[in-house]
């Protein structure tokens, strides 16, 4: 089924117990972060704006980490906050319902909403901590963009003198194993799997979908594109996803 959202919803909807949520870029761009894939995406009008977010051309040219910085640091200044979708995840959570919320997004804005950080799985790291490719040294975002704004475009590990990075998986960058382990799991011990505002063209998080329908879960996909998914769905809804998210968890 395609379309709008169902009026009543589905049984086996309503009935879902077990919920696991996959969340993609869609989601956030209510909160004013621009998606990359879609019609107007990042990468759709910028193809080299790529290469910031490619690990290769990251450790190999400090012109392309200048600009990564100078990025951050645009990012960090816009005032993102939380929208109706984020909040819908919170109220399914409070109902019960919500086996996990995986994301694919770096903002951080499901647990600004008031989701359990303890349910999130973050696939592709965070954008508010920053690792060093050399020690593994963690600190916080804040620290080095007020590096770069005192003057240091490029700012090098305190502890090590490495290369810097913001804490997210970049192209060409491992996965954490652990991190997915937990995402298949969640996909694996769900009743319904609910794919929100993510193409579904990147893998292994696409490939969740495969994982819960193999151990028997429904799937809902709510994207404005069209997904890879969309024939093995139980529903697909292509309505904005803050007014839609909301009416499909109302409580069963």
């Amino acid at each position: 089924m395609t379309g709008t959202v169902p009026d009543p919803l589905p049984g086996w909807l309503t009935a879902a117990r077990r919920v696991t949520v996959l969340s993609g870029a869609g989601i956030s761009t209510d909160s004013g972060i621009p998606d990359y894939r879609g019609p107007n995406g990042v990468w759709t009008r910028d193809p080299d704006a790529e290469k910031l977010v490619t690990l290769s051309y990251y450790v190999a040219d400090p012109d392309i980490r200048r600009r990564a910085w100078l990025m951050r640091r645009d990012m960090g200044a816009l005032d993102v906050r939380p929208n109706a979708g984020h909040a819908a995840l919170v109220d399914l959570e409070r109902q019960g319902r919500l086996r996990a919320l995986v994301t694919q997004n770096v903002d951080g804005l499901h647990q600004a909403a008031g989701s359990d950080p303890a349910r999130v799985v973050e696939i592709h790291g965070t954008v508010h901590d920053v690792e060093c490719l050399g020690c593994r040294a963690r600190t916080a975002m804040q620290e080095a963009l007020d590096r770069v704004a005192a003057g240091e475009p490029d700012p090098p590990c305190h502890a090590c003198g490495g290369i810097l990075k913001s804490a997210t998986i970049s192209f060409g960058q491992l996965l954490d194993p652990d991190v997915i382990d937990a995402a298949v799991a969640a996909a694996r011990d769900c009743d319904l799997l609910l794919a929100v505002g993510t193409s579904l063209q990147v893998h292994p998080a696409a490939g969740l979908v495969d994982v819960a329908v193999r151990h028997g879960a429904r799937v809902v996909v709510v994207n404005a594109e069209p997904t890879p998914y969309d024939d093995v769905a139980d529903l697909v809804v292509r309505e904005p996803i803050g007014t839609a998210l909301p009416r499909l968890v109302a409580a069963g």
